[in-house]
């Protein structure tokens, strides 16, 4: 992993806020090389801490202190300016196709070394769609969140038949516990499956409710409990 900070695009982190969450992009360019040079255009106002290439190398383009502007509008639990509270991780993909194996291997190590010098539990590592459902859908539904959850890197709910009762909770309860913004129940359905449910279609059921009941019970954020 190599590179100097090479975006112009970040300032302060306010009211100094310390990274307490990451959130993961994909570039949703056709190239790692055109999205780095939007990332670095002082004209478009965006940026990230990382970007990470096809072929799985990471380049630091802002310094982890710094406030880098990718995530916008959006919220996860009580954080509202996400931006001065998150890294920022963008992925060269053009949102449809899958995740080479080494931009994933390079997502785990870059991730690994994240989350232990900011001490951000694998919780408080989110989707951009996460944050903002309503206008989001990145990094989408071909990336491997179970996979980092296997390796501590995220988290994936559980359910089975000793967990039936959880199929009743309210969906949208669960999901704002978890983390989810304030928003309309049908964009949460979405973002939620978009992540963990991403070949589920139609209404929510039983099992949207009972995964979305068990992240908010092992992963309350803020300490938030489930509520209607």
């Amino acid at each position: 992993m190599a590179g100097a900070p090479g975006s112009p695009n970040f300032g302060p982190r306010r009211d100094g806020a310390r990274p307490s969450l990451v959130v993961l992009h994909y570039t949703g360019m056709p190239t790692s090389g055109a999205a780095r040079a939007l990332l670095c255009d002082p004209a478009a106002e965006v940026s990230a801490h990382w970007l990470i290439d096809e072929a799985g190398r990471a380049e630091q383009l802002v310094d982890e202190g710094q406030r880098a502007w990718h995530a916008g509008a959006g919220a996860w639990g009580a954080v509202r300016d996400v931006n001065s509270h998150s890294i920022g991780i963008e992925i060269a993909n053009p949102g449809d196709a899958p995740f080479a194996e080494p931009q994933m291997a390079t997502v785990e190590r870059l991730l690994a070394e994240i989350l232990g010098r900011w001490a951000i539990p694998p919780e408080r590592v989110i989707a951009h769609s996460d944050m903002a459902p309503d206008r989001k859908r990145d990094p989408g539904p071909r990336f491997d969140w179970r996979r980092l959850a296997l390796g501590g890197l995220a988290v994936w709910p559980k359910a089975g038949p000793e967990r039936e009762a959880e199929g009743r909770s309210p969906l949208r309860g669960s999901l704002r516990a978890f983390g989810y913004p304030d928003m309309p129940s049908g964009l949460l359905l979405a973002a939620f499956r978009l992540r963990f449910r991403p070949w589920a279609s139609g209404p929510e059921d039983a099992t949207d409710r009972a995964l979305a009941a068990d992240l908010a019970r092992r992963f309350p954020v803020d300490d938030a409990r489930p509520s209607a």
